[in-house]
């Protein structure tokens, strides 16, 4: 495991159809995002788009051609439209007009991007974006819902400030929600019909109203499995302490504070799962006593009593029944020794070792061990990729 995964994107061929609406202007940041997890982008726009954003800001960040003549050929003579089909992974069109969605549900193609959305066979990802009242209107569900059935994936849009002034639904879909369903669209379904319990991030113990025990966990592991275990077809909950991290969309999320709330939620959820993944930091030790009322600085010194919190870990090994689960373990020494301890006394099918900088950073370091205790050891990546890794293996053990 000493090569790293391939990113969902890298190497893929998308294509960013963008139409002539305000939300135009948030293509550049598509861009770079995709640009970013290794994509080849490739611009297509309306002329009515070319009004909102310039074909070479597109150009520029895409390091591509922008099409949008109709009848331009290629470079090597072919039929544009017809040649962009073919090489396409995934057509995304963000933001998707009304105009855009009636045009390509009644089959019209009368410019560049109608007749790339006609040739290609590719999947396509739609972000509509336009006032409440139009999105509102029968036509466009109409149209929306024949598209659906077809296969086209919606993302959006959401609730918010319209070009308009008002408030309502039509704000074109976040870029992280947009960059998720484009990544869902091209993931392999692997982990369809299970069920996976995820935990994530910190637990709270508290010392009075104002005050807690806790530790740096920021829970973006826990999140980015959660996200990943979704885009492969698992039926996902997520279980998460405090964090400022935003909701993964189309996964159920579990609020919890302290060590104790989170053994309820996991022990709840338990039976049902297929699939666990134990990633939450929880609190080893919380106060003895819990002040009502703020302690006041009337000392020089205070002494906090400490208890344990519950094991979760070891109450999921007790009460497994044929599901596949896994723990993290962070030790600052004696690694592998250490969690393969760990994999042993709580019956885990697997653990994940880490160090100390996997609290807090958008990276880490892990060394996998299964119940063969053969340790695989993987160097520094995003937690993303991680993700994708430890999901790898969990799939390939289940199949045996």
């Amino acid at each position: 495991m000493a090569d790293m995964a391939d990113m969902v994107l890298s190497g893929k061929n998308i294509i960013i159809g963008v139409t002539g609406g305000i939300a135009a202007y948030k293509a550049c940041e598509i861009i770079r995002e995709l640009k970013k997890e290794g994509a080849e982008v490739w611009p297509v726009m309306t002329e009515k788009a070319t009004r909102f954003i310039t074909p070479l800001t597109l150009e520029t960040l895409a390091k591509n051609p922008v099409s949008y003549d109709l009848f331009s050929l290629t470079p090597s003579s072919g039929i544009g439209h017809i040649e962009l089909a073919r090489k396409a992974d995934l057509l995304l069109i963000a933001p998707a007009t009304a105009n855009i969605i009636g045009k390509i549900s009644c089959g019209i193609a009368d410019d560049f991007l109608t007749n790339v959305a006609m040739a290609a066979s590719a999947p396509v990802v739609i972000a509509p974006s336009m006032n409440e009242m139009m999105y509102e209107n029968p036509a466009v569900s109409e149209n929306i819902g024949k598209l659906k059935k077809r296969g086209f994936r919606f993302v959006g849009p959401c609730m918010g400030e319209l070009a308009c002034g008002w408030e309502g639904k039509g704000r074109m879909a976040a870029v992280e929600d947009i960059m998720e369903a484009v990544k869902e669209s091209l993931t392999e379904r692997d982990l369809a019909g299970e069920k996976v319990l995820v935990t994530a991030g910190a637990t709270r113990e508290a010392i009075d109203p104002v005050r807690f025990v806790s530790n740096l966990s920021s829970g973006r592991m826990g999140y980015a499995l959660a996200k990943a275990a979704k885009r492969r077809g698992a039926e996902v909950v997520l279980i998460s302490g405090p964090s400022f991290l935003p909701a993964p969309p189309g996964i159920a999320v579990v609020r919890v504070v302290s060590a104790e709330e989170m053994m309820d939620a996991a022990i709840k959820h338990f039976p049902q799962s297929t699939v666990v993944i134990m990633a939450a930091a929880v609190s080893d030790f919380r106060p003895t006593k819990t002040h009502s009322k703020k302690v006041k600085k009337v000392e020089a010194t205070l002494t906090i009593e400490l208890e344990q919190t519950p094991d979760i870990l070891r109450e999921m090994g007790r009460k497994k029944k044929g599901q596949f689960l896994v723990g993290f373990a962070l030790e600052t020494e004696n690694l592998v020794p250490n969690a393969t301890e760990k994999l042993r006394e709580k019956n885990l099918d697997m653990v994940v070792a880490n160090g100390p900088m996997a609290l807090d950073s958008d990276f880490n370091e892990i060394t996998i061990i299964d119940r063969t205790e053969k340790a695989e050891s993987l160097l520094t990546a995003t937690k993303e990729e991680i993700s994708e890794i430890i999901l790898d293996k969990i799939a390939a053990l289940k199949k045996g």
